[in-house]
């Protein structure tokens, strides 16, 4: 069987584009020869699974008054059971969890994150003896995204807390026993809504994480001999 390799995240996992001139299609999602996801899947090759399990809008735990199913606590399970047996879990979540109407701070969305790594470790899902988890902090916003098409809706302090979220993940990842990845300087924001990958930033991540993944894979079935 192949390595699968389950891809859980938000708009920046399912691809959305802000700029419709850097999708080859024109659309409003990067197409598969453009998602990080699908570009992972073509350097890995064939002895991998890459899954996508990217949704606009998710959180880590909290639920959105404005839109339903939001909250990645209450996706994890039947994700990873629709996929096990699971080899590596890769989380990229917490852009969202920075919208004003939630009222959290950074420290506050890595509780939140790390709710979500516990709920994902106690799913009988994995190909191992243990689980198998990768945390990505994802790039800052931008301080021009008051200015964008989503300022409005990100609301204030958003910025700011993206900003401070990676040493507080790095914890959560030291504390629950997952790799982690600081996304910040792998991989570019677009200049129009300051929160989006460029296409370049998805090729960017989806090269560094073809660096990552066969290491932690390897790493993980030999301690689960």
């Amino acid at each position: 069987m192949k390595k699968h390799i389950v891809c859980f995240g938000d708009s920046n996992t399912h691809g959305y584009c802000a700029e419709s001139w850097d999708c080859a299609d024109g659309g409003s999602r990067f197409n598969e020869e453009e998602r990080w996801t699908c570009l992972l899947q073509q350097l890995l090759g064939p002895d991998y699974l890459i899954l996508e399990e990217g949704l606009g809008g998710r959180t880590t735990v909290f639920d959105d008054p404005l839109t339903e199913g939001l909250s990645g606590l209450s996706c994890i399970f039947p994700a990873l059971q629709s996929h096990k047996p699971v080899d590596l879990l890769i989380l990229m979540l917490g852009t969202n969890d920075t919208k004003e109407r939630f009222g959290c701070s950074a420290e506050c969305i890595s509780q939140g994150m790390e709710r979500l790594i516990v709920k994902a470790r106690n799913t009988e899902c994995w190909s191992g003896e243990r689980p198998n988890i990768l945390l990505i902090c994802p790039p800052h916003i931008l301080d021009g995204v008051y200015d964008g098409p989503f300022g409005g809706t990100m609301g204030k302090g958003c910025a700011e807390k993206s900003q401070a979220l990676a040493p507080f993940y790095e914890a959560v990842a030291r504390r629950r026993g997952c790799a982690f990845l600081d996304a910040e300087g792998v991989a570019e924001f677009n200049r129009t809504d300051c929160m989006h990958l460029t296409r370049s930033g998805h090729t960017a991540l989806a090269r560094k994480l073809a660096e990552l993944v066969p290491q932690l894979v390897n790493e993980y079935e030999k301690q689960s001999v």
